[in-house]
């Protein structure tokens, strides 16, 4: 991927060229991005991770699987959201981001107003953004931030909706090192209304 500058349309980063763009942000060690990738061929994924063992886990995946619609961005993800164009990306995934529980930390966390803002601007109209967290304050953060956000409808209907993982979206190694421990993960999905 384009190391600087503006990136065109995502879907061009692809051979052949993606229906659409996915995006997950932090994907750990690449079970996800592999798992959603080998699911839906015809979707190009896009996958950042600033750590170098995920990312070498990644390559092992998606070599095993021979994927052709993953790419890595190896840095910080909001570099990379500062160079996608508007609307480019129908779904993104943020699957248990560190909490940095400390209050004086807060201010790290991903989602916060200004990352809120930039993945609205780069989300197509009710294009769907998944996260997931096994931290109950975390948990509190994400909804007081993402059912404030103009730009987000959260599609629960009923408590199953965010504290039972989706058929659809693999599990994590993270999942199941909270399981473990004992603390439930949430499932949040929201859609990306449409703009006026």
């Amino acid at each position: 991927m384009p190391a600087e500058g503006a990136i065109g349309d995502p879907r061009t980063l692809f051979d052949p060229p993606a229906e659409t763009v996915w995006l997950e942000i932090g994907f750990g060690g690449g079970e996800h991005l592999a798992a959603q990738a080998e699911a839906h061929p015809a979707i190009g994924l896009i996958g950042c991770e600033p750590f170098v063992n995920g990312i070498v886990s990644a390559l092992g995946h998606v070599a095993r699987r021979g994927l052709a619609n993953v790419r890595l961005w190896p840095d910080d993800a909001r570099l990379l959201l500062d160079r996608l164009p508007a609307g480019s990306l129908d779904r993104i995934f943020v699957l248990f981001p560190d909490p940095w529980p400390k209050a004086r930390h807060h201010k790290r966390r991903l989602i916060a107003p200004a990352t809120l803002d930039r993945l609205a601007e780069i989300m197509a109209d009710r294009a769907e953004l998944r996260l997931a967290t096994d931290d109950a304050s975390y948990l509190a953060w994400m909804l007081e931030h993402v059912t404030a956000h103009p730009a987000f409808a959260w599609t629960a209907r009923r408590p199953a909706d965010w504290r039972e993982r989706p058929p659809d979206w693999p599990a994590t190694r993270y999942e199941a090192k909270a399981r473990k421990a004992g603390r439930a993960p949430a499932f949040l999905r929201l859609e990306r209304r449409p703009r006026k």
